[in-house]
């Protein structure tokens, strides 16, 4: 007796994408807003001992801190599941990111556009101290881009060819957008296998 063939299966591919920037700027906020699972985060309760060190700008409702790292998981589709990994902010923990960045197809910076400067170590890491190819995306904390990407893109110095989108960190489909741009920003820096490479297979 014949077996019934089964239909042929897309094959799984899973990436691990890296969410960065200053501290404070909403790391932890997009990764639990768009995780299928709940999010593994290791938040610490901020003190009156750690104002010196993990200062924000009065106004700001911040009462806990990443000390390691978010982490969560995306299913894109049948054939790709992102698994992202939030990066501490603080400067003390930037020892941590060439651990977190190992194996990474791409990064999302995340930037807040009331503390630009915050943004430029982020930046600088992605640009100068790895090869993980990245996205800066503007955290729109209260729903509404104050300032156009082109003035954000001019006063972060960044180059025409890192891409610079905006996202809501607290809306999914928002967040979603910005990670696809880091998938295909990812997948136009592979190089694509030539003829003659394929035929020596």
């Amino acid at each position: 007796m014949a077996s019934a063939s089964l239909p042929d299966s897309p094959l799984l591919t899973s990436a691990k994408i890296v969410i960065a920037g200053g501290f404070g700027v909403g790391k932890t906020t997009c990764v639990g807003a768009i995780s299928e699972i709940p999010p593994v985060n290791t938040e610490a309760w901020m003190t009156a001992a750690s104002e010196t060190v993990d200062r924000l700008d009065p106004g700001i409702d911040k009462t806990t801190t990443t000390v390691a790292m978010d982490f969560g998981r995306l299913t894109i589709g049948p054939d790709l599941v992102l698994y992202l990994f939030g990066t501490p902010g603080q400067p003390r923990f930037w020892p941590m990111w060439d651990d977190l960045c190992r194996g990474a197809v791409g990064a999302l910076v995340l930037a807040d556009t009331r503390d630009l400067a915050a943004s430029f170590p982020a930046v600088n890491y992605f640009e100068q101290d790895s090869d993980v190819p990245f996205v800066v995306c503007v955290n729109l904390f209260d729903g509404v881009l104050h300032h156009p990407l082109e003035d954000v893109r001019a006063a972060l110095a960044l180059p025409a060819r890192v891409p610079l989108t905006a996202c809501d960190a607290r809306d999914p489909s928002s967040v979603a957008r910005a990670l696809l741009t880091v998938v295909e920003h990812a997948m136009s820096r592979t190089p694509r296998p030539t003829a003659g490479a394929l035929a020596a297979r």
